[in-house]
């Protein structure tokens, strides 16, 4: 039922050959509720092994689904109790939580650094910079979470967004602090930095600093001269596309790019216009082959896009400051939407809010479908499966964002088991294009011009009982329905006058079939 790939295959170690005799290494474990950070991760470790500096790396990476097979889990326990550093992001599901604080717990004292990322506050409180802990999560009275509880409080945002919020007014919050702790809060938050940057070099400096300032501190006697670069910084919130040269944080200047761009056709120009969600960790890591797909095929059917993202896990932040038209700013400007994340509108894998989307939703008004990328499973291990979907993405990126409103559950793409890295399903991101822009088109096509059906009970067949319902006039109220639409501008045509007339039209259409279907005879 769960994911049975080995997480050792994708450990990196400096190999002989690299000159690692020598040199210092630094012993690191990550766990992640997603895979694009592994690839990133893994190119990161083995470009600072590849430069034969003074530092090398051991890393070893686990999908959080992983540690369901008792094989993995004992070689995270393993891992964790050799570990220098330990570093965790989005484990919001509870029972492997529990696993993850079990293994790291009784190593927390030892080790030398632990960096716990938005995930459920007894994870939350493994966290450990030198003077930095979040030991205290939801008891503590210090600056920093007295902040973010009133941030919390007051937006209603995630744990995620008050942090992303605290990055941006982290010298006023610091100034309450004593020095040293101000210097070791700094740290936790520039790491914060780092992973958000998500790119391989940020994510080797992010390793760089941990090293530099934690696991060789100054006075270490085995301490190597490292230059540590500070974190390339992407905008928290903005629209990105795969032939642009950067991201945009303006709609008007992405519209004018747009407008410039000479490869797309009149038929494209006059078509729908389609806003996709995505999430930035995706584009940053560079696991983003399923969302240029998906752009392409978008484009080549004949719809614009607007793709936007957003840092945290609130996405509808772009949906309100990208889908309205600038000079008009309660109209929208998107036909369709499609969620390209998986995960609810509001708290991602996190915490949702459901009436917070619906009220966002209900606004904009516009059909929204959420694709979803396989996270907990390889390609080949959900092609092989009697269950289909893993049952944690069922309920995470089916029935939760359904509660949001959405529609049309297609998986968007597969993963790779080595690389963790998204690969795309071409045949549904067909699927995908074509009933996105079906549903945009639909929603502005002329009532007059639409076709619709309604579906008449009638179990068991042949025993009388079409168009019953216990304590229900059926055709009553499908003339009413009729009635209604034709007052609205649907073509109605050849109207029954009385709810009497339609049921006897319809028990008495010659063309009606009559009886159980007869099936295919199974004998030879």
């Amino acid at each position: 039922m769960f994911t049975q790939v080995r997480s050792a295959n994708r450990r990196v170690s400096p190999a002989p050959s690299d000159g690692a005799d020598g040199r210092v290494v630094m012993k690191a474990v990550y766990v992640v509720l997603e895979p694009q950070y592994q690839n990133a991760l893994t190119i990161a470790a083995t470009g600072l092994n590849d430069q034969n500096g003074p530092l090398a790396v051991e890393l070893s990476g686990y999908l959080i689904e992983e540690l369901r097979d008792p094989a993995n889990y004992a070689d995270f326990c393993a891992d964790v109790a050799a570990a220098d550093v330990f570093i965790a992001s989005l484990i919001f599901i509870e029972d492997l939580a529990q696993k993850v604080v079990e293994a790291v717990a009784p190593h927390r004292d030892r080790l030398k650094a632990a960096v716990v990322f938005p995930s459920m506050p007894e994870v939350m409180r493994l966290n450990k910079l030198g003077t930095f802990s979040m030991a205290q999560l939801g008891q503590s009275k210090s600056a920093i979470a007295q902040f973010m509880r009133k941030r919390k409080e007051a937006s209603g945002a995630g744990f995620q967004d008050a942090m992303l919020k605290l990055l941006n007014t982290l010298p006023t919050v610091l100034k309450y602090l004593p020095v040293e702790k101000a210097q070791d809060a700094r740290s936790f938050m520039l790491s914060f930095q780092y992973w958000l940057g998500g790119t391989p070099d940020n994510l080797r400096n992010f390793l760089l600093m941990l090293a530099d300032r934690y696991v060789f501190p100054r006075g270490d006697a085995d301490r190597p001269q490292l230059t540590v670069a500070d974190p390339v910084v992407f905008p928290d919130l903005g629209i990105w596309h795969p032939l642009a040269r950067g991201m945009f944080e303006d709609l008007k200047e992405y519209l004018n790019w747009s407008a410039s761009r000479a490869d797309l056709s009149e038929k494209t120009r006059r078509g729908p216009v389609i806003g996709l969600v995505l999430q930035r960790s995706h584009i940053v890591t560079g696991d983003d082959a399923h969302y240029v797909a998906v752009i392409q095929e978008l484009e080549y059917r004949g719809a614009t896009v607007i793709p936007v993202f957003c840092g945290g896990l609130d996405f509808t932040r772009p949906v309100n400051a990208f889908f309205y038209d600038p000079l008009r700013p309660e109209e929208p400007l998107v036909d369709g939407v499609v969620s390209l994340t998986g995960f609810a509108l509001v708290g991602g894998p996190a915490r949702q809010d459901h009436p917070k989307a619906i009220e966002v939703l209900r606004k904009l008004n516009r059909p929204y479908m959420v694709a979803l990328p396989l996270v907990f499973q390889t390609t080949q291990e959900w092609e092989e499966s009697d269950l289909g979907l893993h049952p944690v993405q069922v309920a995470l990126q089916i029935a939760i964002p359904e509660l949001d409103g959405a529609i049309e559950p297609i998986v968007l793409s597969g993963r790779d088991d080595a690389t963790g890295k998204a690969h795309t399903l071409q045949d549904r991101v067909d699927a995908i294009a074509e009933r996105a822009i079906r549903w945009a088109s639909l929603r502005i096509k002329p009532r007059s011009e639409k076709k619709l059906a309604i579906t008449v009970f009638s179990f068991p067949p042949d025993k009388g009982n079409v168009g019953t319902a216990a304590y229900l006039d059926v055709f009553g109220s499908i003339h009413r329905v009729l009635e209604e639409m034709k007052a609205r501008g649907y073509t109605v045509e050849d109207m029954p006058r009385s709810p009497k007339e339609l049921m006897e039209a319809i028990l008495k259409d010659p063309e009606a079939l009559e009886g159980p279907p007869s099936w295919p005879s199974l004998t030879a």
